[in-house]
């Protein structure tokens, strides 16, 4: 069976870490956070998003709360990201992964329906075998929705010749708890100070976690 990629899509294959900032410094707006720099949100982000949002707060947020700070930022979000693009490199390494006879789909938290008209204006769709955007609420983890996604793809994976690639902590802890390998990328929202400690391979760009995947499931 083929060596098969998951990927992440926000701050792995969409550089989109200024339209984040952006909406979520518009989000603390509305209950009071002070706004982050870049290196002030990678080293403060967690998932899931209301833990994070508790420990700025100094409290869990009320339900009232939650609802402005979600609503903020994905209004903002959208406006913002439109300017964002892919990540250097991400064309010539989806391609050359299918040419050497590998599979990769991709599995997102973005809404679904949002998602997909993203990822086909970029001209991706067709390097998947499957895209997944989230279902449900937002704020969540990422490790039930990979579960789903890897049972939809059914026979085509083998979840022990699977290696998801994203940028943050929660990606390698959905990997893991689906019997998947994992590979964190610097580039998106965490240091590398907050990923190291989970005990998966961490690399600063796209091109050394392709290689990585091809030698972790080969």
């Amino acid at each position: 069976m083929r060596t098969h990629i998951v990927w992440d899509w926000n701050g792995t294959l969409f550089h989109d870490m200024e339209a984040v900032l952006g909406a979520s410094n518009a989000a603390f707006a509305t209950v009071g956070i002070e706004p982050m720099t870049m290196q002030e949100y990678r080293e403060q982000y967690e998932i899931p998003i209301p833990r994070f949002y508790q420990r700025l707060l100094g409290r869990m947020p009320s339900e009232a709360e939650w609802l402005r700070l979600d609503d903020a930022f994905h209004d903002r979000y959208l406006e913002l990201s439109t300017a964002c693009g892919l990540t250097d490199g991400v064309l010539e390494l989806l391609s050359g992964w299918r040419e050497a006879g590998h599979s990769q789909s991709l599995l997102s938290m973005y809404e679904h329906h949002k998602l997909l008209p993203v990822v086909d204006g970029f001209g991706l769709t067709g390097h998947f075998l499957r895209v997944d955007g989230r279902s449900g609420p937002s704020g969540g983890q990422k490790a039930e929705h990979l579960t789903r996604h890897l049972a939809a793809l059914g026979a085509h994976v083998d979840p022990a010749r699977t290696v998801l690639i994203g940028d943050a902590a929660d990606d390698a802890l959905a990997a893991l708890s689906a019997g998947a390998h994992a590979v964190l990328y610097t580039g998106g929202s965490h240091t590398r100070g907050k990923l190291e400690p989970v005990g998966v391979p961490v690399v600063d760009s796209l091109a050394e976690a392709v290689e990585l995947a091809g030698r972790l499931a080969g």
